[in-house]
């Protein structure tokens, strides 16, 4: 694991983050992997996993068979981010394993064992948007991903393959594909396998209900009639088989030709105890209040006249860079700093510079980098939705909640935008654009203005008319754009009762009522994940039937057998 250089260790209330004695860093360097090989040749990149049996993130367990941890998922996570990004000409990503006739366990038994019960929900919520990342580089970016199963794939190994669009098998009469988290360990595939069977794969429910409680799985040609595989191949022909699958595949991709890569250059970071620092985006941590205070910073020039320019920038370019730290801290937070429950969004800068940079990549839709920072903007805005905290975004003057950075505010649980101003300050405005209408859409497929104003079109109408417009207080609450609108006298009051008042609430009750009222409208593959599947799991993570002292998880390899409560509940 990587560790954050000049932070001393501490004993958190993590109870992993004191066993791994640093806080878990997200920043890696590719030259420092552990697990993965990534090699490029052409149009086609090879990411093979050869997980570090004793590279666990955390001391206690061994990563036999290619199982895997939060360690082993950031790399795989950084080495998708960079296949984005650094290899336009990569048109399919054979994901592969370096082990012979094994591809991935999946996630490590021994390391669900002995994690906290928010280090389970925290690790499958990463994992799981980790593989819709891979599922978005497949749809959205024409870089397709092809998983090539040189032997068995079990559990989240499966999981792994069901997030690419293409799966080949090994037929060696003794490979196969399983799910077998239900009859062995007495818990649900966490990161999305039973919703990928149906909704992706259309498995027949009946197919994969004996499926996923077949501790062995299925191969060979079954495995190919209940539509889990593509194609199974024998291992003679295996390489020529997928090498000419991912010939076709890059045929029909529309990476560009020729293009020059973005450079993901490592990101400045300082932290603290107290504070967290990016360029353009800074966390103050108020232990006490429970509260993160988060700013995030709007352009401090203007973006270059053309997209040759934001190809000279690279990771410099704002978007991109503002989209980078703000990912970072998202995960740094929800990792390392679970205790503190409540956000507080605040930003700061030029609206008008802000929304000339939506508008330079809006405007060059063919262009492969403008592409790829909006998609990655809208990977990190869902990743901001499905956080488990509770998000207050205040809009004060001198903010810049205008176009992409509005999404923040609209993604926030509520908002408070000051009627008037400090003093002699510029009164606080926000500013709908172009950005806010369909290019970053929630994981239920709406923008989070459709999602707003869901069942009314005349409200959502009535807000699209006023694009561009600086919209005051009055005007924002009467459009439905704002939660309420304090005077400058109630302001500080108003804030601070709202505040203290959502700390005071059961944390478990309130990553409830915002899960549920987060996502409306149309249910999606998506949705299901971190709605309906993240729920059910985080309640089975925590029953005795899995997770007590008798419980499968605990006694999986012990060679005795679980004992279960056997009421239905």
């Amino acid at each position: 694991m990587v560790r954050t250089p000049g932070v001393e260790d501490r004993s958190p209330a993590g109870a992993e983050r004191s066993r791994a004695g640093a806080l878990v860093e997200f920043r890696v360097d590719p030259d420092a992997y552990r697990h993965w090989r990534l090699d490029v040749e052409g149009s086609v990149a090879t990411l093979t996993m050869d997980v570090d049996e004793q590279g666990g993130i955390v001391d206690g367990y061994e990563l036999k068979l290619n199982s895997y941890d939060l360690g082993v998922d950031i790399e795989l996570y950084d080495a998708a981010q960079r296949l984005r990004f650094e290899h336009p000409e990569v048109r399919v990503v054979v994901l592969t394993s370096g082990k012979e006739k094994i591809f991935c366990a999946g996630a490590n038994i021994g390391m669900l064992a002995a994690s906290s019960h928010p280090w389970k929900v925290n690790f499958c919520k990463f994992t799981n948007e980790t593989r819709n990342g891979m599922e978005d580089a497949s749809a959205s970016s024409g870089q397709i991903w092809l998983a090539a199963l040189n032997g068995t794939a079990s559990g989240g190994g499966y999981e792994l393959a069901l997030a690419c669009e293409h799966i080949v098998l090994v037929d060696d009469r003794s490979s196969a594909v399983s799910l077998p988290e239900l009859p062995l360990l007495a818990v649900l595939p966490g990161t999305g396998g039973l919703t990928r069977v149906v909704d992706k794969r259309r498995v027949r429910r009946d197919l994969a209900d004996a499926f996923a409680t077949r501790a062995e799985g299925v191969g060979g040609r079954r495995a190919v009639e209940w539509r889990l595989v593509d194609e199974v191949v024998p291992r003679q022909s295996f390489h020529d088989t997928v090498r000419r699958r991912a010939a076709t595949l890059a045929a029909a991709s529309t990476r560009p030709v020729g293009a020059a890569g973005c450079a993901l250059t490592p990101l400045a970071k300082e932290r603290t105890d107290d504070v967290v620092i990016y360029r353009y985006v800074r966390a103050e941590l108020d232990r006490q209040g429970s509260v993160a205070n988060i700013t995030v910073f709007g352009p401090d020039a203007d973006p270059p006249a053309d997209m040759d320019g934001v190809h000279r920038q690279g990771a410099g370019f704002w978007t991109l860079a503002v989209t980078r730290e703000l990912d970072d801290l998202i995960l740094d937070l929800r990792t390392n700093e679970m205790e503190l429950g409540t956000w507080v969004l605040r930003t700061a800068g030029d609206a008008d510079r802000a929304l000339a940079y939506d508008r330079l990549l809006l405007e060059h839709p063919d262009d492969w980098l403008a592409n790829e920072i909006l998609l990655y903007l809208k990977r990190t805005l869902k990743r901001l939705d499905v956080t488990s905290r509770s998000l207050i975004a205040l809009i004060e003057p001198g903010s810049c909640f205008a176009g992409s950075l509005l999404e923040l505010a609209l993604a926030a649980d509520r908002s408070y935008q000051l009627a008037g101003a400090f003093e002699d300050a510029e009164p606080a405005a926000v500013v709908v654009g172009p950005a806010n209408i369909g290019p970053l859409p929630m994981g239920n497929g709406l923008t989070r203005l459709e999602s707003r104003f869901f069942g009314d079109e005349d409200a959502r109408s009535a807000v699209e008319k006023r694009l561009g417009q600086r919209l005051l207080a009055g005007e924002a609450l009467g459009l439905g754009l704002v939660t309420f609108a304090p005077d400058d006298l109630d302001w500080e009051e108003e804030i601070r009762i709202a505040v203290e008042e959502r700390t005071s609430f059961s944390p478990d009750a309130l990553s409830g009522l915002e899960a549920n009222l987060r996502f409306v409208g149309p249910e999606t593959i998506e949705t299901k994940i971190f709605g309906r599947l993240s729920a059910w799991q985080n309640w089975i993570f925590s029953r005795p039937n899995a997770a007590g002292p008798d419980g499968a998880l605990r006694r999986y390899g012990t060679g005795r057998r679980p004992e279960y409560d056997r009421k239905r509940a």
